[in-house]
């Protein structure tokens, strides 16, 4: 039987793909998808949701907006990574897919309580609408199979030193999500470094040769370009899609349990996911930790993804 899931995400190229993998993977079955003010702002990311359902032919997958600021302080956007638009690279026209009449918390809520098993949550962007369903909604943990979350690092950040940009925009709605005593995986960036969009992986896609596999080549060549000119890499990680495929084939990616803390205050480290591997601290084990990908299958699936899905043929 497929795994229900709801996607909650900040589209940016590499939520794009995990929207693709989630709705593509019959192992998985895609209740919603969800947005978050993040990579860009919350009207944008709204409408980059409905932008790639479009363009892939997801249908019947209700997209509703969330939060458009974090619990504290004021929203850092990544439009140096993700462009002004927040997914730049392909000309969209107007989306087909419709915006849901409710908050994304309020859906949420409502499919959590109604569905007749418990329902996997995976967050991709900042942690603000899962920590306000919550903190608000205490009634729906029962019905949270488990949390598949793409942030932090065991290292180093990618915002700041010490802050992965998903967690440092929120990092009060992380630590509740980690305190909440829900089983949480955290997927960052020390694993989705390893999945990187090489010259190779871009030939795979446009080897698909369908509108929305070229569509992909230009998401993915946009996005290289930013990571090369802001971190000189040789191509970009895939950070997001690597939660999904946590939650479709979880032998993909290699998780150990760990306690995991959420820096608050550190005039330098704020944001930073603070992750006891070896057990020093005494801390009891509050997450599974990713540390290792199956990196070639994690590709062909979602290769496969981009291949199967309905926009594909055209």
């Amino acid at each position: 039987m497929a795994i229900p899931i709801i996607l909650d995400c900040d589209p940016g190229h590499d939520d794009a793909l995990a929207i693709m993998l989630a709705a593509a993977d019959p192992r998985l079955d895609l209740l919603a998808i969800t947005t978050v003010a993040g990579n860009t702002t919350l009207d944008k990311a709204t409408l980059n949701a409905r932008r790639v359902c479009t363009i892939a032919g997801i249908s019947g997958v209700p997209v509703a907006a969330g939060c458009d600021a974090p619990l504290a302080g004021e929203l850092r956007i990544a439009d140096d990574i993700h462009g002004a638009s927040g997914l730049d690279g392909p000309e969209f026209g107007e989306p087909a897919v419709p915006l849901a009449g409710e908050h994304a918390v309020a859906l949420t809520r409502r499919l959590l309580l109604d569905h007749p098993e418990p329902v996997t949550l995976v967050p991709t962007g900042p942690l603000t609408n899962i920590a306000t369903l919550l903190r608000d909604h205490p009634e729906v943990a029962p019905r949270i199979r488990e949390i598949v979350l793409m942030g932090g690092s065991t290292g180093r950040g990618n915002i700041t030193p010490y802050g992965e940009f998903n967690i440092f925009v929120d990092p009060e709605a992380a630590d509740l999500v980690l305190r909440s005593g829900l089983p949480v995986t955290v997927v960052g960036l020390n694993v989705t470094h390893q999945a990187l969009v090489t010259p190779e992986v871009v030939t795979r896609f446009r080897a698909l040769d369908t509108p929305l596999a070229e569509a992909c080549v230009q998401l993915m060549t946009f996005f290289a370009s930013t990571y090369d000119r802001v971190f000189g890499l040789p191509g970009p990680p895939l950070h997001d899609p690597i939660a999904v495929a946590r939650v479709a084939e979880p032998a993909l990616v290699r998780c150990v349990p760990a306690p995991v803390a959420i820096e608050l205050t550190g005039v330098h480290t704020r944001g930073a996911t603070v992750v006891d591997l070896h057990h020093r601290t005494g801390t009891p084990d509050n997450a599974l930790v990713a540390t290792g990908l199956d990196v070639a299958p994690f590709w062909d699936l979602v290769v496969g993804a981009v291949a199967a899905l309905p926009g594909a043929a055209g």
